[in-house]
């Protein structure tokens, strides 16, 4: 009999990854919300006038997005309570905002989605699709590598026995008849480095740093010394929590809270290679990939947790305990290091297991460098409004 050590082995989302993201300046200090009780409901009744900026949003630009996350959930048990205002958004046939917003209102209400503790703001950080220098051989240039999933990862799924945990999954090993941990980010590099890693290595890459910051976005593509770009999806975890290195460097006082910017902590690591794969190696957390069709052209985003591609400037990732995957959720908050609004209608189409909590967003800004500048750099507050089809909250609240 298999022994289930689950106070060893790490409870985790199923989700793509980790992210870690760009803190904003200091800020004055601001008074202390009011109290509430512990017990607010995560969505509460709003109204459409509640929503900053709705009048204004270029909705035009949000349906394809809606339109992606209906074909995942025409495949999902939740069908039935999406089908009427999927079908309805298909004969639309239109991109005249004005029609586009009675649509929403017609069909849809707002919630808006509020902490345990009454609070209604929480973080919005960013996240993008990274572009690296590869290879199919490993060279003296390109010797970083990128690994597939080991044959020795056991993943176990306990929702048949405890339904509360269905977006959550234990990584393990076995060692006799015993599941234990699975091997740290430490052990899996010093396996490889030995040539005993069991699993494939996809790609090799020339820049750890930058294969670091890939397995926190969870997607990214590969350009081979031919051009050929190969395209990288996340494929599976090691189970064990994400510790963030830009915290580690502020608590070491190697950066100061406003330097620990994805460019900041990228900085600090051409600085000092020496030191990089120890700091790495504080974060246990290792992500294992899987390669990916290449579709579109490369104008398509990378597929998400709910198993469509992400739109640019439109997807978000969310905590699907309380925000439904494929829901439309409007966004108040600001852009990245600035006081200008960024108000608009995103779609949740994909998770990471950094993003915790009832308000709380991942913002995807799409592919490529100028994309990541603005992901590194975002860590903003931001208040959020899940729109269900009308009538049916209380399914998605039981």
């Amino acid at each position: 009999m298999i022994s289930l050590g689950l106070a060893a082995c790490t409870a985790i989302k199923e989700a793509p990854v980790p992210r870690e993201c760009a803190p904003c300046p200091e800020a004055p200090a601001c008074p202390a919300p009011p109290k509430a009780t512990a017990t607010a409901r995560p969505l509460q009744a709003a109204n459409w006038e509640d929503l900053p900026g709705w009048v204004n949003d270029n909705l035009a630009a949000a349906l394809p997005a809606f339109l992606e996350s209906c074909k995942a959930l025409a495949r999902r048990p939740q069908w039935p309570l999406w089908k009427t205002v999927c079908e309805a958004a298909n004969t639309l046939g239109t991109i005249d905002n004005e029609i586009l917003r009675l649509f929403f209102e017609s069909n849809f209400e707002p919630y808006l989605l509020t902490n345990p503790n009454g609070t209604t703001e929480g973080m919005v950080t960013g996240y993008y699709e990274p572009l690296l220098r590869g290879s199919r051989t490993k060279t003296s240039v390109f010797s970083q590598p990128v690994l597939g999933v080991p044959d020795d990862l056991l993943t176990i799924d306990l929702s048949s026995v405890l339904p509360d945990l269905r977006h959550m999954r234990l990584r393990g090993r076995l060692q006799g008849n015993r599941v234990i941990p699975y091997y740290s980010r430490a052990e899996i590099t010093e396996a490889n480095r030995r040539q005993a890693f069991n699993g494939p290595t996809l790609l090799w890459v020339d820049d750890a740093i930058e294969l670091f910051f890939l397995h926190i976005q969870g997607s990214g593509r590969v350009q081979l010394p031919d051009g050929q770009m190969v395209r990288i999806g996340y494929a599976d975890h090691n189970g064990h929590p994400y510790v963030s290195i830009g915290r580690t460097l502020i608590n070491r006082g190697e950066l100061k809270f406003h330097q620990a910017s994805m460019q900041g902590i990228q900085a600090w690591g051409r600085a000092n290679p020496g030191r990089l794969e120890e700091l790495l190696n504080t974060n246990p957390s290792f992500v294992f990939f899987q390669e990916l069709a290449s579709t579109g052209g490369g104008e398509v985003g990378p597929i998400g947790a709910l198993g469509v591609p992400l739109t640019n400037e439109r997807s978000i990732a969310v905590d699907p305990r309380y925000t439904p995957l494929g829901a439309p959720v409007f966004l108040a908050t600001t852009r990245p290091n600035s006081p200008i609004s960024l108000q608009r209608l995103m779609m949740a189409q994909d998770t990471g297991s950094a993003i915790r909590g009832v308000v709380r967003a991942d913002f995807f800004w799409g592919f490529g460098a100028d994309a990541g500048s603005l992901a590194g750099k975002m860590r903003q507050q931001g208040k959020m409004w899940v729109l269900l089809p009308r009538d049916s909250a209380a399914s998605f609240m039981n």
